[in-house]
């Protein structure tokens, strides 16, 4: 047997967390054919370049995804 109460109903917001303390928005990016990946990096066009690099050696991978990180914050109320 179970028992369940609701002792407050509260509501929450998320939104981008944008304060001085918050952890960098990353970049990277992950080739689609074989899954090898850049580096993470605050530099998005550090990140693409990886790309260059990584078709030059392997000229029939052509699909790329790119992976963004970005820090969140929750509150009540």
């Amino acid at each position: 047997m179970s028992t369940r109460a609701v002792i407050r109903q509260v509501d929450w917001t998320v939104h981008r967390d944008e304060e001085p303390d918050a952890k960098p928005r990353t970049y990277a990016r992950e080739c689609d054919v074989c899954g090898e990946g850049s580096t993470r990096t605050a530099d998005p066009d550090a990140a693409a370049e990886w790309i260059l690099g990584h078709v030059r050696t392997n000229p029939s991978h052509n699909s790329y995804t790119e992976i963004i990180k970005r820090p969140w914050r929750a509150w009540m109320g």
